[in-house]
């Protein structure tokens, strides 16, 4: 009888307990989180969930308003770079097709056309009133002949306001040297590789089969971009740059493997045509503050460069790789994030024997279109491991980042492929 008591008191109870848990766990719009947050770490009244895993290394992202999800694929899986994804109302996805036989990394929709990227050119796909491609297998070619070496290979990309494209193409080389990366091996006189490379070129979006001498130089002296977005805000470019490796390496006696491991700073630039950031002629020292001439061109590790080179906008660890960058524009999320940048450091692999850095998603605050104030660790744990002493070791990187219709925030894995979606739940 005694028993039976129990049962009837606790049960209700317990059932009690486990439904304020599932609420507390739900977003506004009925997603629930994964148990566990899908292993990530968020800050107090966050919660994330795995949308689906396409078996794939998933690069950037566009997410629409109905719910569809377009995924650029490093390299093509089963003959199809792009992969097509519908969510249902759970926040769950399945995987409804993809199409374009080609790997890359960027991926954006605006203006009725989806874009995305080989590592040599640039397409656009017409999309319906439902934003789903018209017709996925004869895409507009706009763009062609992209430089791309063995190394800083992908094209990313975003559109300003005005119908112009803006493109990153990346050096082929870490910092210009005659050897790459060899020991005291001097810089190329001039780094003749600046002329189609090592840069941002911007493009028109709606013009067929465009090449070099279509595009303009719009920033230059910029190593590698793969996350970049326009700032709404301010109506500009940013772009997080991949700094140089190697400083130990090439040159034992200008810098120890610690300083080595912390420089150069990874670099948010805030561009304006015209700009150079310097590369490979200087790098930034985010400890001092100061820019820095490369030893590769007659640096000592201290000696200053010259004042004309554009000043960062903010600036972060050494090597940490930010591959993905997004303005948050949504409603979802609290007002201290409004306007406010999120970075996907992709992780480390330049910083042994110090502890590798990075596999995380960060937040930088920004005020009237600038960042303000420092930047904070927002989503963590993809790696899977404590410490991560090498890439390998890492069961997830975060790579790309896209806004959903709700105010979430969507990230991408370039390991295994899972697509994740970070929701708000405190009520």
């Amino acid at each position: 009888m005694k028993s039976k008591l129990l049962k009837y008191i606790i049960t209700p109870i317990l059932g009690l307990v486990i439904c304020t848990i599932i609420y507390a766990l739900k977003a506004d719009n009925g997603v629930v989180a994964d148990a566990g947050n899908a292993g990530l770490k968020l800050p107090e009244g966050f919660g994330a969930l795995t949308v689906a895993n396409i078996g794939a290394k998933a690069r950037h992202l566009s997410v629409t308003p109905q719910g569809d999800i377009y995924v650029k694929l490093a390299k093509p899986k089963e003959g199809k770079g792009i992969i097509t994804l519908h969510e249902g109302s759970n926040g769950k996805a399945e995987i409804t097709g993809g199409f374009g036989n080609y790997g890359g990394t960027g991926m954006y929709i605006k203006d009725g056309y989806m874009y995305a990227s080989s590592n040599t050119e640039i397409f656009r796909y017409k999309l319906d009133a439902q934003n789903k491609v018209i017709d996925q297998e004869h895409p507009e070619r706009i763009i062609m002949g992209l430089k791309a070496g063995r190394q800083h290979e992908t094209k990313s990309l975003v559109l300003d306001n005005e119908d112009n494209i803006y493109i990153n193409i990346g050096a082929p080389l870490s910092a210009c040297q005659v050897q790459d990366r060899g020991l005291h091996s001097p810089g190329i006189p001039g780094c003749p590789l600046l002329d189609s490379a090592g840069g941002i070129w911007q493009f028109k979006a709606n013009k067929l089969n465009q090449t070099y001498k279509d595009g303009v130089r719009y920033a230059t002296g910029l190593r590698n971009i793969v996350g970049l977005d326009w700032n709404q805000q301010d109506n500009q470019l940013f772009v997080m740059q991949h700094g140089r490796d190697n400083l130990n390496s090439s040159w034992p006696e200008l810098f120890t493997t610690k300083e080595s491991a912390e420089l150069p700073a990874e670099c948010m630039y805030a561009l304006k045509k015209g700009d150079d950031a310097g590369w490979p002629f200087m790098f930034y020292n985010q400890i001092t503050h100061k820019k820095i001439v490369m030893p590769e061109y007659g640096g000592d590790g201290k000696k200053e460069a010259d004042a004309k080179y554009l000043e960062p906008a903010a600036a972060y660890p050494g090597h940490m790789a930010p591959n993905g960058l997004l303005f948050y524009t949504g409603k979802m999320f609290p007002e201290k994030y409004r306007n406010g940048a999120f970075i996907a450091f992709h992780g480390s692999w330049n910083r042994a024997p110090e502890p590798q850095k990075g596999y995380c998603v960060v937040f930088q605050p920004f005020k009237n279109g600038k960042p303000a104030g420092d930047w904070e660790v927002f989503a963590e744990g993809f790696a899977g491991v404590d410490e991560v002493k090498s890439p390998s070791q890492a069961q997830h990187r975060p790579c790309g980042l896209a806004l959903g219709i709700d105010g979430s925030l969507y990230v991408t894995d370039d390991v295994k492929g899972n697509i994740y979606r970070i929701i708000y739940t405190k009520k």
